[in-house]
């Protein structure tokens, strides 16, 4: 079995707010009591993808003094920048390539994708990202189940905001889901709302927005609910494949 926490859309702008509510969910799973294998982060983790906001990241998330109590996984968002995110928050070389990394755990694997268009909002797996999806998944033993994540939602998820700027071809994404069974779930963020709903026959669940809650359309006019409490998710990969999430708010 596979337990993993999941945040999204921290959008660190160097503001105290920001620091805050990243801080306040980062202190929440690093006390939890039990066992969680790994922290996913979807995307949007900077606001204008600048050293300085990797760097504070780096910070909260223990990526580089080795206070995180599980591994951080990460993928960039559409404000996100590659080449600073791969220095200031990976500690790599800065490149302009796609940013892509495959964890595997004893219940399951994780392929960390980036859906990135640099300089566009709008979101898209590319050529090199689908070949390396198809080769990681192919070096996985039999049997392994495997769940995507990425920042941009393949499918509307009901507000004009989000939906504006999806991910690119989802039907290719839908003839790779249909190729391969092994692959349990898709996880995502940039919606700014905990949201579950099925894509191409599998589940697909949006992580909550760190730095505000997207007010859907019936909720009222105004877009941004910045006084929503901080959110985060919480998604079982059993021994049958089956993928199970609960939400979660940290006041």
């Amino acid at each position: 079995m596979l337990v993993l926490a999941h945040v999204s859309d921290l959008h660190l702008d160097g503001s105290p707010r920001a620091t805050e509510r990243a801080e306040r969910v980062r202190d929440r799973l690093w006390h939890l009591p039990g066992r969680v294998d790994a922290l996913l982060v979807t995307g949007d983790i900077a606001d204008h993808g600048t050293e300085e906001e990797y760097e504070e990241a780096a910070r909260i998330l223990g990526l580089h003094d080795g206070s995180a109590p599980f591994p951080v996984l990460t993928c960039p968002g559409n404000h996100d920048s590659r080449a600073p995110y791969r220095k200031a928050l990976l500690g790599s070389p800065a490149a302009d390539g796609p940013v892509n990394a495959a964890h595997v755990f004893d219940g399951g694997a994780v392929l960390m994708c980036d859906s990135s268009i640099p300089g566009s909002d709008e979101g898209e797996l590319d050529e090199e990202t689908y070949a390396w999806i198809e080769a990681s998944l192919d070096g996985l033993d039999d049997g392994l189940p495997a769940l995507l994540a990425f920042h941009h939602p393949p499918t509307p998820v009901h507000h004009p905001l989000p939906d504006s700027y999806r991910l690119h071809r989802p039907e290719r994404l839908a003839a790779l889901l249909e190729r391969r069974p092994g692959i349990a779930g898709l996880l995502t963020g940039h919606a700014h709302t905990p949201a579950a709903t099925v894509f191409a026959g599998r589940p697909l669940v949006v992580g909550p927005g760190v730095t505000w809650t997207l007010r859907l359309p019936w909720e009222g006019a105004q877009v941004a609910d910045r006084d929503a409490p901080v959110g985060l998710a919480y998604h079982v990969l059993d021994d049958a494949g089956r993928l199970t999430s609960h939400f979660r708010t940290v006041a």
